[in-house]
Formats: C-alpha cells, sequence, structure tokens
C-alpha cells in the first residue's frame, strides 16, 4: 500500500529521482480532519502520529487512532460550547499537544482556527478579538496569557467563551474536565453542517514585520499543499519522526508540524519548552533520534556555536532551513559539523513553500533554491517584464487558476488584497535575483532596500558577509537617514561569546566588510546590541530598529 498522500496528487520525477512535475487533485469538500486523520486512524490505527515531551521531562506518545478520538472529544465539547462551521476560534497553546487535537476538531466542525502566540498583551488581543470577531479562545494555562485574555474582555464584546488546558482558573471553562464527559465518536457533517473545499479553514495575524498584523485567510485545500513541504522538501521519513522548531502560534507550525508531515505518514515530534537553549535541543534531537530537522537560522545560527562533536546526530539524515535568508557561513558550518547540507526553502504566511531546495538536488549555499513545481513563479520588474538573470526583481506567483496552497484573501480588506493580487499574479513583496541555473538568491523585502548615493543595498548581502566574522554571532543591516548619501548602512550586532564591544572591534568589522565584498555597502554605523528584536517567528524586526534610529 503507499502513502496516503498519493490519493491526492499526480507527480513525476527526473532520472534522479527529484520531484519534476506536481499537481494536486483536491477531492470535492476536502477536509484534512476526516480525509486524513480519520482515514489514517482506519488504516493504520496504531502507527505513531505524535511524540510530545517537555523541558520537565514528560513524555506523551499518541497513535492516529488516539488523535482521531482526542480530536473527536475535543469536537463534541466545542459544539456544547456554541461552536459551529464559521465561527472563529483562537488556540494559545505554545506547544501542548492539547493544540492538535483542537485545530483538527475545529477542522471537523467547520469552525475557523486561528493560531496565536503566547507572547500577546491586551493591546494585541483586543485588536486580535475584534477584527476577526472571535467567539472563543483557548489558552495555556501557563505564564500570563489567562490574565491578558481577562484584561481584553470589557473591549472584546464578540467573545463568549473562554476556555484554559491542564489547570482550572475561575471564570474559564476547564478543557480537560470538558472532555471528559464526550463521546469520542464525531461523524462527518452532511449538506449544509458539512465544512471542506472553498470554505475559510485557518486564519493568521502575520507577525509583523511591518504595520499592523493582517489576517490571512486559508480554505479546506490548504494543507494539500504541504505535500510537497513535508515529501519532497523536508524529505520526512514514513519510518522516522520529524521535528519543526516553531511555537503553534506561528505560521510554520503548519509548514512542519501537522499538514504534509501526516499526509506523508511520518510522526510528528514536539519538544514543548519555554526559553531556547542550544545545548538542551540538540540532547532532545540525540535522546529522540530525530530523522529530520527543520529550523529558522537563528536556531542554526546558535547550534554552530556549541562544540557538536559532544552529541550524537547520527539519527538526522535531512535538515531544511527557513524563516529568514541563509547566510553561506551557517550552511559551511553546519556541514562540517554533521556532514549535512541545509536546504533552504522560501515561502510565506500566505503560501506554502514556493521556492526551495528539493531533497536529491544540489544546493547552493546562500540559494533559495528554484521555484516549486507546485507553483509558477517568476521574478519580474516594477512593470511585470521578467528579468534577465543576475537583475533584482520581485518574486510573483501566477495565479489565472485556482491554486492550491494560495491564500484565499486578507480577511476583511479588500483594498490590501488588490494590492498584493492582481493581473493574474500574487506580490510577494520579496526581493530577488536568478542565476543562470535558475537558482533564486534572496535579496530583501522591498521595504528594507537601503538607497545609499545611488546605489541600491539589499541587507542580506551585508548581513552574509558580517556572519563571516568570527565576533558576529546575529546581525541586522538597515538604512539610517544621511544628508549626504541619503541613507548610509548601518549593522546592529550581536557579539559572539568572547568579544567585547570597542571602537577597535568596530573598525575591524567596517575593514572586513569592505574587503569582502564592494566597498559602498560596507556599515557606517555599527550599534552593538545584547538581542535583536524579533517576532514570535524569529525574524528579525528592521522595522523596529529603524523606528528607534528614526526617534534619536
Amino acid at each position: 500500500m503507499g502513502l496516503l498522500y498519493e490519493n491526492f496528487v499526480n507527480e513525476t520525477f527526473d532520472k534522479n529521482g527529484v520531484l519534476h512535475t506536481f499537481e494536486v487533485n483536491a477531492p470535492e469538500n476536502f477536509n484534512f480532519g476526516f480525509d486524513v486523520v480519520d482515514a489514517l486512524a482506519q488504516q493504520k490505527p496504531d502507527k505513531t502520529a505524535l511524540i510530545w515531551c517537555n523541558a520537565q521531562g514528560d513524555e506523551k506518545i499518541f497513535t492516529f487512532d488516539d488523535v482521531r478520538r482526542m480530536s473527536n472529544k475535543t469536537a463534541n465539547y466545542f459544539k456544547s460550547k456554541g461552536i459551529k462551521k464559521g465561527d472563529k476560534v483562537m488556540l494559545v497553546l505554545k506547544r501542548h499537544y492539547e493544540w492538535w487535537f483542537c485545530i483538527l476538531a475545529l477542522h471537523k466542525i467547520g469552525a475557523v482556527c486561528i493560531p496565536a502566540t503566547n507572547l500577546l498583551t491586551k493591546k494585541d488581543y483586543v485588536y486580535r478579538f475584534n477584527a476577526a470577531d472571535i467567539k472563543m479562545v483557548v489558552c495555556t494555562c501557563e505564564g500570563d496569557v489567562t490574565e491578558h485574555v481577562e484584561s481584553a474582555l470589557t473591549d472584546s464584546p464578540t467573545l463568549q467563551t473562554r476556555v484554559v488546558v491542564r489547570q482550572s482558573r475561575e471564570g474559564w471553562d476547564f478543557y480537560d474536565d470538558g472532555i471528559a464527559q464526550q463521546s469520542d465518536e464525531f461523524p462527518r457533517p452532511t449538506s449544509e453542517d458539512a465544512a471542506g473545499g472553498s470554505d475559510m479553514m485557518l486564519m493568521y495575524f502575520t507577525s509583523g514585520t511591518s504595520g499592523l498584523p493582517k489576517m490571512v485567510a486559508h480554505d479546506f485545500t490548504y494543507p494539500l499543499g504541504h505535500i510537497i513541504t513535508a515529501r519532497h522538501w523536508q524529505n520526512v521519513d514514513p519510518e522516522g519522526c520529524h521535528l519543526t522548531v516553531a511555537d503553534t502560534g506561528w505560521g510554520k507550525a503548519v509548514w512542519g508540524k501537522i499538514y504534509g508531515q501526516w499526509m506523508a505518514e511520518t510522526a510528528v515530534f514536539v519538544y514543548d519548552y519555554d526559553k531556547f537553549i542550544p545545548a538542551e535541543l540538540l540532547h532532545i534531537i540525540e535522546k529522540y533520534k530525530v530523522t529530520t530537522f527543520c529550523a529558522p537560522p537563528t536556531i542554526y545560527r546558535f547550534f554552530i556555536q556549541e562544540d557538536l562533536t559532544k552529541f550524537d546526530l547520527s539519527s538526522l539524515k535531512h535538515a531544511t532551513i527557513a524563516g529568514e535568508a541563509l547566510n553561506p557561513e551557517v550552511f559551511d558550518r553546519f556541514k562540517e559539523a554533521t556532514g549535512l547540507k541545509l536546504m533552504e526553502g522560501f515561502g510565506q504566511t500566505e503560501t506554502t513553500c514556493t521556492v526551495l531546495n528539493l531533497a536529491g538536488t544540489e544546493p547552493k549555499p546562500g540559494s533559495m533554491g528554484k521555484p516549486s513545481p507546485l507553483y509558477h513563479a517568476d521574478i519580474v520588474d516594477d512593470n511585470m517584464n521578467p528579468v534577465d538573470c543576475g537583475v533584482v526583481g520581485e518574486i510573483v506567483l501566477r495565479t489565472d487558476k485556482k491554486q492550491i496552497g494560495l491564500f484565499s484573501e486578507y480577511y476583511r480588506d479588500e483594498e490590501r488584497t488588490r494590492a498584493a493580487w492582481h493581473d493574474n499574479y500574487y506580490h510577494t513583496g520579496d526581493l530577488a535575483w536568478k542565476d543562470e541555473d535558475g537558482y533564486y538568491w534572496y535579496v530583501g523585502r522591498k521595504d528594507d532596500i537601503i538607497k545609499s548615493s545611488g546605489y541600491r543595498i539589499g541587507p542580506f548581502e551585508v548581513e552574509s558577509v558580517l556572519m563571516e566574522h568570527p565576533a558576529v554571532v546575529e546581525c541586522a543591516i538597515t538604512g539610517v537617514p544621511d544628508p549626504i548619501r541619503g541613507q548610509v548602512v548601518k549593522a546592529t550586532i550581536v557579539l559572539a561569546a568572547g568579544y567585547t564591544a570597542s571602537e577597535e572591534l568596530k573598525k575591524e568589522i567596517q575593514n572586513y566588510v569592505k574587503q569582502n565584498t564592494a566597498p559602498y555597502k560596507y556599515p557606517r554605523v555599527v550599534e552593538f546590541v545584547e538581542e535583536l528584536p524579533k517576532t514570535i517567528s524569529g525574524k528579525i524586526r528592521r522595522v523596529e530598529i529603524r523606528e528607534e534610529d528614526h526617534k534619536k
């Protein structure tokens, strides 16, 4: 018997076994909860679906039949609280295993799931509750999440129900007690109650590297777009386990913790922690023999600061990286230590993986890879003309046909939707150039480009050079106003252990950049900091650095 995902796709491979063409056959009214999870629970009930552990040493393992039963109990519980098709429900559950039961329950009911980070405060909740008319919120009992939600109640008229998991709290419904009373059978709804296909399934508030978060809406076909993500980029093993380092409040969680992985029948591995300690995560990979791994560049940057010879990482067969562009220095150091080539991928909350290094291909360190066979991608100029090799332009996706994996709209924002999606193209807002072999090379967000003395400078190209200097563990390149040049390049730098900020080190770093790239790109302004401002997804908030500079 083949893998379940083969029921949903037509794919061909080249002579080297690399994916060549890929076409999705979306069943009518496709619903991941029923058509994947429940189908696997019937076919392979005892197969491991989820391996969960936390920093305190607790561990739980769930089979596909366990997940079916628990998601059904949760669906029945949510229905008893009045949740129905189309209702908006926010999940703030960190990396708790209850998140998997809750998101699947909402899929089965047909309610819209809105995952969110546990770092939100009152202002964030008020904005989100009202922007989306959220009816119910399901929260972790840990930290101050419940307090922040309570502080937002008087300004959030649509919120009717508050549920907390693992520990009861006065004024809240208790999830653990609620599901204990429910049946573990949840028949697939019929007629007008059935949800699937083009119905709204999932919505994310974007991580907000600039401006207020947008509401990115996906329909029920979206999970099918992640077959390539898991099977052909992350190269997951049906007999292994896959770890994607992502909080469930970030869109990357559905890239690496549920949809494509379960369609490819691998076990999802979850490490539930609060503070990232590189050595501890490496120990977890070693202990549980993780076979495939995906993380943002920040994680790998800290990994290569460790003595990797102290850890047995031999179980790792494939490693991928996404979230920000990959610095070649990180690629080289990780390969030296593990023998693994980091396979970069690029995408957005609005998409699945759109440009990637497919399993079986030879990556070029620092390149995003080539367009996914799922999309028709191109790089164009401001007049929508394809650019020549080596010329910087915007990455766009053709949308003249229904595109599986692409978002449906920016919810309740027709103006933003039209601005990004027009003339049969979705405009990503990301700039890149293409080499003669068809590999894409990231330059930066349109808003991040620095214009200095007539030169256009992409942050990433300078950051890549800086990352090769042994004193630099993290950095961000931005432009600061200059009366003569318009803008000059600024480097905000986190120093590696053993280095101290000084004028001598500043000059050394400036000279290093001059010697290793075009001299006009060197940072005329250098600031040393303890940490860089980031979103929960680990993306550097260059806009915050710029805003602080404008206040000075």
